[in-house]
């Protein structure tokens, strides 16, 4: 099920009455049981399956890498599970992919021979907990954490269904000891948890729901539009990602805080970024910290002996993989090689950048800021056009037919759904930009009201969601990595 069907708008609040009618020896256990099902309304066993075989390897190799005096002999067993972790995500994720360019191959040098190209199996959430057990087993290696004795606590961990199938990719020291702690009833943590959820709603099947009719409308038959439309239908991509997959985030966090559990905040104003990596830094954090940690970092000593072009070489192969991670696709590993040309060219001339600056005299300036705002959120917006396109021949087309030419531009696609939506969609977004631009706001409208004018405020905009709101339980973007 996802967030914003009406099943889980059952399923949470029994959930929850069901966790405060309990003993607290026995939360843990219903919130397991309560994840699984929520797994399993996918109606996918075999996912189920996954996630039980995934639990059960983790934690006893956890134990067997702790307990193992020997380092050849530890890591060889954190090899050991890692592999047999990824052997799922290959096999549910990469494995057609993986036979369809094999085939290509073995085409080209033995001419007829071909493999059967097994099905593309369903895998949505596997990435995310499987990236969340090799950060258990690696941090056990490296001696930082220690393995969790209680396997229900541990199942729990991986499972926890409000970050199940998109993240945050939580840390074990961060999430395990507030799975053990005994559950009082905070109303401030109740009433934040359902403001953030419904934040999170609106930004999903207000915002990025409707954005999606008019980016679907063009990417889907790219060939049929040029200039204008193809550049205003990648921007509004950019914006649609964001809020589809911020509103999941604003979601999954404020069903966890319900609990009185806080997950990893994943977003920090990314748009605000005045660099690639600064957009990294503030982007899927959990994602960004995880790929850094366990990819870029061993990279970087391999490759240290090469000075600045090994940190660069290291940077680029860190965004192949994070690209490929996002999808078994040719567009997804070129998104990631451009993310990490971008990376690799920023960290090159950082210091010619900064001499330029000095140069130029607008070291301080004060629109210098908002200059490179405005540069990074191109480059980004440009890199989604291959994440968005749905082959390489619809990238290859947008990008050589991104011409701002007026006369080009397709109205039609944009007022295909009405005047109204289309001034509610703009309005909705100039407000939230402001927001971001100017958090003091926030903290103004609190004191505009007392809680009783708050409350009907709270009533009024769940009446807004539910009348202007997409409701066709349109999956979240980030919900099929």
């Amino acid at each position: 099920m996802f967030f914003n069907s009406f099943s889980y708008f059952i399923f949470l609040p029994v959930v929850f009455l069901l966790f405060m009618l309990v003993p607290d020896r026995l939360r843990w256990l219903l919130l397991l049981l309560a994840s699984y099902v929520f797994y399993g309304f996918l109606l996918k066993p075999a996912l189920l399956v996954v996630l039980t075989v995934v639990i059960l390897i983790t934690f006893w190799f956890g134990k067997f890498i702790d307990q193992s005096q020997d380092l050849l002999s530890r890591k060889r067993m954190l090899w050991l599970v890692v592999a047999a972790n990824l052997s799922f995500l290959l096999y549910f994720k990469y494995a057609p992919f993986l036979v369809q360019n094999l085939n290509i191959l073995l085409g080209s040098i033995a001419g007829n021979v071909a493999l059967d190209v097994p099905p593309l199996l369903v895998s949505i959430g596997i990435s995310f907990f499987i990236f969340q057990a090799i950060s258990y087993l690696a941090d056990i290696y490296f001696r930082t954490a220690k393995p969790e004795p209680h396997l229900g606590y541990l199942a729990l961990y991986l499972s926890f269904f409000p970050k199940l199938l998109q993240g945050p990719i939580e840390r074990s020291k961060d999430l395990l000891p507030q799975l053990k702690q005994p559950y009082n009833f905070d109303y401030d943590s109740f009433r934040s948890g359902l403001l953030m959820f419904t934040w999170g709603l609106f930004k999903k099947v207000v915002v990025a729901d409707r954005l999606a009719v008019y980016v679907n409308a063009v990417y889907g038959n790219v060939n049929s539009y040029t200039g204008l439309t193809l550049i205003l239908a990648t921007y509004l991509f950019t914006i649609q990602i964001y809020f589809d997959f911020s509103g999941y985030t604003d979601m999954a966090l404020g069903t966890a805080r319900i609990f009185n559990l806080r997950l990893t905040q994943n977003f920090n104003s990314p748009y605000l970024a005045t660099s690639v990596a600064d957009f990294w830094r503030r982007w899927h954090i959990s994602f960004s910290r995880w790929i850094f940690e366990y990819v870029f970092e061993p990279l970087q000593m391999k490759f240290r002996n090469y000075g600045k072009w090994g940190i660069a070489a290291a940077l680029l192969v860190t965004f192949i993989v994070a690209g490929l991670w996002h999808g078994a696709s040719w567009t997804f590993i070129l998104f990631g090689l451009t993310h990490g040309i971008y990376l690799s060219v920023e960290f090159v001339y950082k210091p010619y950048r900064k001499k330029l600056y000095k140069l130029l005299g607008v070291e301080k300036s004060s629109w210098l800021k908002w200059w490179q705002v405005f540069v990074t959120f191109n480059l980004v917006s440009f890199a989604y056009v291959f994440f968005r396109a749905d082959n390489l021949g619809d990238a290859w087309y947008v990008i050589t037919n991104l011409s701002f030419n007026l006369s080009q531009l397709r109205s039609d696609i944009f007022l295909s759904q009405g005047i109204r939506p289309l001034l509610l969609l703009l309005t909705c977004i100039t407000l939230m930009v402001i927001a971001a631009i100017q958090p003091q706001i926030a903290v103004w409208f609190k004191g505009l009201f007392n809680s009783s004018g708050r409350w009907l405020f709270y009533y009024l905009f769940v009446m807004f969601i539910l009348i202007c709101g997409l409701f066709d339980n349109s999956e979240f973007i980030y919900g099929r990595f």
